[in-house]
């Protein structure tokens, strides 16, 4: 390999010092209960569509451990809330809600240009920050105790505040994708910071995956499949590889029934989704068998085993 120096000094730092060979790699890492893998129902902002979901991979035969919404905390009403709430309590399913405002509901006109995009999810100043910790406290008055982030900042001051007991203790915070996580150096400074799990980019190839998880602790959220406007693939045989070279793992799945992250899903779109998360749950027994994947009510992971 060239670059022998540089690759050194990344070993000292205890970052890896390249994307492994990813042939005979297998992560041995599991959630706390002792699992590899749990399912992810990512982009799911109506409670109809939550309820749907949910009941319908019972009826299926699958579990879904995990749902996600990403419409923003404060375009629902907490009537709205407190439903995502209870049925992830009846279903035994983990609930993370998107902290709003953000930078594409904000006043500013960069968002909206070519190369604006890239700030697109970020916080602008500082009356933002104070929105979205209030957002925040918010949702955790009617009982949400996952949240998405999209800025490192936010990230830094919950992972304090709730260090100091300002809130709950068991308060999961979640790294979205559009942060832009692709490399470990830049996982580690987020695990530091108070994350509990990471989303890196979505297109990212099965060995930066793999350096990711020899770079950080906490679960990765990888996307199985995504929406059209975050480029539309179907990766459904590379899921058990993402499990043996990434536990432990989210498998973010059926996404690409949906327009976009931050719409709302319409009953065809939501019958889709399920249709996608179906097909990975077989691939995973035919292919992946050993890996075992969590039971619901696992509640959140912090830590790894």
């Amino acid at each position: 390999m060239f670059f022998d120096e540089t690759r050194a000094w990344l070993r000292e730092l205890e970052i890896p010092d390249r994307d492994p060979d990813t042939n005979a790699l297998s992560s041995g890492r599991t959630f706390s209960d002792g699992c590899h893998w749990r399912f992810e129902a990512p982009t799911v902002n109506t409670v109809e569509a939550v309820g749907t979901l949910l009941s319908q991979s019972v009826r299926r035969g699958f579990t879904i451990n995990r749902v996600t919404e990403t419409f923003g905390l404060s375009r629902h009403t907490l009537s709205e809330i407190r439903d995502y709430v209870a049925l992830g309590r009846e279903y035994g399913a983990q609930i993370l809600m998107s902290v709003g405002p953000r930078a594409i509901y904000d006043i500013g006109a960069t968002v909206q240009t070519q190369e604006g995009v890239r700030v697109g999810y970020r916080l602008r100043g500082q009356e933002q920050l104070v929105r979205a910790i209030e957002d925040v406290k918010r949702a955790v008055d009617v009982g949400v105790r996952g949240f998405i982030l999209h800025d490192e900042g936010l990230l830094s001051v919950l992972g304090r505040l709730r260090a100091a007991g300002k809130i709950p203790e068991d308060t999961h915070l979640k790294i979205s994708a559009h942060c832009g996580l692709g490399n470990g150096a830049a996982a580690q400074v987020l695990e530091e910071l108070g994350a509990d799990s990471l989303n890196p980019v979505r297109d990212l190839t099965l060995p930066i995956i793999a350096a990711l998880r020899q770079a950080v602790e906490i679960p990765l959220d990888v996307h199985v499949d995504n929406t059209k406007t975050s480029g539309g693939f179907i990766r459904t045989y590379e899921a058990p590889d993402f499990v043996r070279v990434a536990s432990p793992v989210y498998l973010k799945t059926g996404s690409s029934a949906l327009a976009g992250h931050s719409t709302r899903a319409t009953p065809q779109q939501t019958e889709d989704m399920l249709r996608q998360m179906e097909i990975t749950a077989e691939f995973m027994q035919r292919h992946y068998p050993q890996a075992r994947q969590s039971p619901p009510d696992a509640g959140f992971s912090r830590r790894p085993a």
